[in-house]
């Protein structure tokens, strides 16, 4: 795995048509298997199946689907801490913004030195609770609208 956990593809480093057929497979077999663990005979033998969660193939599914559409992909851990700027990349703001949510108390940090560190899944639970206070403020709207 890459620095601190997290591994990247860019677009375009893997070959889209290998990546769709792949995926398709993937697709295919889970549709018509409802194991919990999936057996994968690769070219380690007949014998030598490789077994992986169900969870696993549904998530190298999704991976090898926008890859095939020629997005790069991310995977990082929950618990990885990102930089400032990794996690305004992450959830589409600007650094100084995301430095005021963090100064603000919306999203737990830590200091690691000078640095300000924020846990992966810290910033999935401020992107998850900021999505239903948007949905919220929209449908209220939509009522206001509707009277």
């Amino acid at each position: 795995m890459g620095a601190k956990g997290i591994s990247a593809i860019r677009p375009g480093d893997v070959n889209a048509q290998v990546a769709n057929r792949a995926a398709r497979r993937i697709r295919d077999y889970l549709a018509s298997h409802q194991d919990d663990e999936i057996a994968i005979n690769a070219e380690i033998g007949e014998d030598d199946a490789l077994v992986v969660p169900r969870q696993a193939a549904v998530m190298l599914a999704h991976v090898l689907e926008l890859l095939a559409d020629g997005q790069g992909v991310q995977i990082m851990p929950n618990n990885v801490m990102l930089t400032t700027q990794q996690a305004a990349d992450a959830i589409n703001v600007s650094r100084p913004y995301l430095i005021d949510l963090l100064e603000r108390e919306n999203i737990p940090y830590e200091m690691v030195g000078t640095h300000r560190r924020i846990a992966f899944a810290d910033l999935l639970e401020y992107k998850r609770r900021d999505d239903q206070r948007r949905r919220a403020a929209a449908d209220e709207v939509t009522a206001i609208g509707e009277d």
